[in-house]
């Protein structure tokens, strides 16, 4: 049975999870008179995670108005950046975001990553257990309720990946301090603590080592490293200090 009829409209950055004939200026939505505005907004397609405010003619409400005949709703963006208030920020990513898992914790940003895919109620557990930040691409996983909180990647591309988390989140930098590999934090190691884990080039070549604490992989200023380098330096430059 159909209930109020509302107009509502969508921030611009909302407008790619709604139908195509739903994203210019206001739309008319049928109610069933008993849902939340919040369920509401997400069964048009966007996730609570990227909803900031919600007016009702004009008036912010939360999520769990109930909208009646008549009235009018402005969906607006998450604020940049967002405060997750509560628990140190930490990121949970799914499998398909191993590179950008990788990248933050070249910076130092505590990022929780399984190669493996776990399925959208294990990561949506794991989020809450753990207090972590969801990052996905996956609008399903992302209305989940167990989640803890949630953010969308928004694109593809590793680069406009790293960037819109940082942007968003402003999380604090600290290069070189985080295993790429398993999250662990890095410490110091003498080379000959660490040589038997080396070939013999690389023992001959470098003298400055780190190894994390809980996997135990080494780390050098190897072939690779000036690709790294330009990675942190670009976003240090661009979103903080760095803490090492």
């Amino acid at each position: 049975m159909n209930g109020p009829e509302i107009q509502i409209s969508f921030a611009p950055e909302l407008r790619l999870f709604v139908a195509a004939e739903r994203r210019q200026g206001r739309t008319t939505v049928v109610t069933d008179g008993k849902s939340t505005l919040g369920h509401d907004v997400e069964s048009l397609g966007v996730p609570l995670t990227e909803v900031g405010a919600l007016l009702v003619d004009g008036r912010e409400v939360p999520v769990a108005h109930i909208p009646a005949a008549g009235e009018t709703v402005e969906v607006r963006a998450v604020s940049r950046p967002q405060h997750v208030p509560g628990a140190p920020l930490r990121f949970l990513l799914d499998v398909h975001l191993g590179t950008l898992a990788r990248r933050l914790r070249l910076l130092g940003v505590d990022a929780a990553y399984e190669s493996a895919d776990l399925g959208d109620p294990a990561l949506a557990t794991l989020s809450a257990a753990e207090r972590r930040v969801m990052l996905s691409r996956d609008r399903g996983l992302l209305r989940r309720r167990e989640i803890w909180a949630g953010a969308y990647i928004y694109s593809d591309r590793p680069d406009d990946q790293l960037r819109d988390v940082l942007e968003r989140f402003a999380p604090a930098l600290a290069p070189w301090t985080r295993c790429t590999a398993c999250n662990g934090e890095l410490g110091p190691a003498d080379k000959d603590s660490v040589q038997e884990r080396l070939e013999h080039g690389t023992q001959r070549a470098y003298d400055v080592f780190a190894q994390c604490r809980t996997c135990g992989r080494v780390y050098w200023r190897g072939a690779h490293h000036a690709r790294l380098a330009a990675i942190v330096e670009e976003a240090v430059r661009e979103f903080g200090d760095a803490a090492a």
